[in-house]
């Protein structure tokens, strides 16, 4: 009987002592959508003229929806149109203390015509939102600011670079963090 009454004792202090372990975490979940244009730096010849807006959203993190795109100054690396290129892209929103927003942001441009050309965008995503623990929020004055990099594809040297970008939320003029 003593045997059975340790185990009982040892087994309620292993239930109680595993729940102090479980705090429930109040995770602010934010959102994106809308339009956000992208400004590049860098680059030569017919790599410095690949301006774009995207449209896009996303929750907290994961690939993003790309509702719409089209190129400002595409040049001859890209067509503009519906099936002058496609899209991909990653995001990862985190926020924290004062719902300011960090996270990062990967997005990819690969030419349909000419074929091949690929534009990859790598950068850091600052913001605010207006999210509580209950409700999902919405970013704004988002902000990413990374680097970019295309391979030309239909071996025309023109279409190859590198440099910096900066992607704008919504129709405000935005400078770097």
């Amino acid at each position: 009987m003593k045997k059975l009454g340790f185990l009982i004792v040892l087994a309620l202090n292993l239930a109680v002592g595993g729940c102090g372990g479980n705090t429930p975490t109040n995770t602010v979940n934010t959102a994106t959508a809308g339009n956000w244009e992208v400004q590049f730096t860098g680059g030569t010849d017919q790599a410095s003229l690949i301006d774009f807006v995207t449209a896009f959203s996303v929750t907290n993190s994961g690939p993003i929806e790309i509702t719409g795109f089209s190129f400002i100054n595409a040049g001859k690396c890209f067509a503009n149109g519906v099936n002058g290129s496609t899209e991909t892209g990653n995001a990862t929103l985190i926020t924290g203390a004062a719902n300011q927003v960090t996270g990062t942001l990967s997005y990819t441009v690969t030419s349909r015509t000419p074929t091949g050309n690929t534009l990859t965008l790598t950068g850091n995503l600052t913001g605010t939102s207006n999210g509580t623990t209950t409700t999902t929020g919405s970013l704004s004055n988002g902000i990413v600011v990374g680097t970019w990099a295309l391979k030309g594809g239909a071996g025309d040297p023109t279409c190859a670079g590198s440099g910096t970008f900066l992607m704008c939320q919504g129709t405000n003029t935005c400078t770097p963090p």
